[in-house]
């Protein structure tokens, strides 16, 4: 709790001195540290849980980096029109992508061609905003590609193609989202029009031809994803997933390839630096060191909650999303289930079973996985991209929501979005 409030507070009350990672490590490590030391002293088994949750870390950390080192080599020149309704297809696009190269391959290739094509814009956060509600979470809910906790899922036995079954939750969150930005986009648009000299339509409207370079990273991107599988099915591992440090190592591989054969003038084009997966790094460790107690809390005790309705199990899995990481939040609330409906969860396929039993799991399910990607949205720290595009916007000279302004935004468009897919399918 102390670090996810020194994360929402200190951006306001120091704000200079919070710019630097260096201090971001030393808040995290300070409060992990201690809590690492008081957990594996005075709980039985706290080592190994503490153990358990680095190595989550570790692959968290090894995917999403290689994903956004890989993807930072891969420059799309020239520029879009930056209007309403070119910006509301790259969102579309975007949301269409993510479950193929993930929500944060996706978010790393297309905010750097969508921040430029609104260069002369005036105000871009709410693009940026709307970028973090749709690329970056709700459009990967349909391949356990697109988000960690679905990844997860497979690896517990939920069969690969199942998740398409989400697609009516994923295309009502879309459309919806696509058809708010797009008014309030416009709606933006005309009061620059108003506020400003000169003809702002116009010069957004003015672009210059497309064209990719460092096009070599988009085999290095399709090799990620081959690990991903390969990992997930056992490929050369008899059928059981690999064991720990492989898929890592190989991930690492790959975007140690990527940057050593990508031209320099291409990242420097992208403006591309380390800061952004540092910044994601080092406060990430700590809430991945600190998630440990609530979360081994929610193990043990997850039956006294009393989640016996589909609406139920999305918004706990959603709002403990928000603020803990989405991937072992997805896991903690799956074994809840499973263990209420009578199937163990020593088999690492136990989520297979669930979904071969069909009936009320199968809702349970669907629900954790909704809420678990979706409401990932609802904070910077609920996904691992939303840090990124956060620091890269702001790199560029988007002046972005504090956390608490952002947390304004979800609140008034995303709540009402889930209160309504509530209704449609989970009550």
């Amino acid at each position: 709790m102390l670090l996810l409030l020194a994360i929402a507070v200190l951006p306001l009350v120091a704000g200079h001195w919070w710019e630097h990672n260096r201090n971001k490590a030393l808040v995290s490590l300070g409060l992990a540290l201690p809590f690492a030391l008081w957990w594996v002293t005075n709980h039985p088994g706290g080592g190994t849980s503490l153990l358990h949750s680095m190595h989550e870390y570790i692959s968290f950390l090894a995917l999403i980096g290689s994903l956004f080192i890989i993807s930072g080599g891969i420059y799309i020149g020239g520029s879009l029109a930056g209007t309403p309704l070119a910006n509301t297809a790259i969102l579309g696009i975007g949301a269409v992508l993510a479950n193929l190269i993930g929500t944060t391959g996706a978010s790393m290739v297309l905010i750097r061609p969508l921040l430029t094509a609104n260069k002369k814009r005036r105000d871009r956060a709410h693009i940026v905003v709307f970028f973090i509600f749709v690329v970056s979470n709700a459009g990967g809910l349909l391949t356990p590609l697109g988000d960690p906790p679905l990844f997860l899922g497979f690896l517990h036995g939920v069969p690969f193609a199942w998740t398409l079954s989400l697609w009516k939750e994923w295309l009502t969150v879309v459309a919806i989202l696509l058809v708010v930005f797009n008014v309030l986009d416009q709606i933006m648009l005309n009061r620059e029009e108003r506020a400003l000299p000169g003809s702002q339509l116009e010069d957004v409207m003015q672009h210059t031809p497309m064209h990719v370079r460092g096009g070599l990273n988009l085999l290095f991107l399709v090799g990620v994803l081959l690990v991903v599988l390969g990992s997930g099915y056992g490929w050369g591992h008899g059928g059981t997933a690999w064991p720990f440090g492989v898929q890592e190592a190989l991930m690492l591989t790959l975007a140690a390839l990527a940057f050593a054969t990508t031209r320099r003038e291409v990242r420097t084009s992208n403006a591309f630096s380390f800061g952004p997966i540092v910044e994601v790094a080092v406060l990430f460790l700590g809430i991945f060191a600190t998630m440990t107690a609530p979360l081994l809390f929610l193990n043990v005790h997850g039956h006294g909650l009393g989640l016996s309705e589909p609406w139920e199990y999305f918004w706990a899995t959603g709002i403990m999303s928000s603020v803990l990481d989405n991937a072992p939040t997805y896991l903690t609330f799956a074994a809840t289930m499973a263990g209420g409906l009578g199937i163990s969860v020593a088999d690492l396929g136990y989520l297979g079973d669930v979904v071969a039993a069909g009936g009320i799991g199968v809702q349970y399910l669907a629900a954790i996985s909704c809420g678990s990607v979706l409401m990932g949205a609802n904070t910077y720290i609920g996904n691992g991209p939303n840090f990124m595009v956060k620091a890269i916007a702001e790199s560029s000279g988007v002046k972005m929501p504090s956390f608490f302004g952002y947390m304004l935004w979800s609140g008034l468009v995303l709540l009402p979005v889930f209160g309504l897919l509530t209704l449609l399918f989970f009550s």
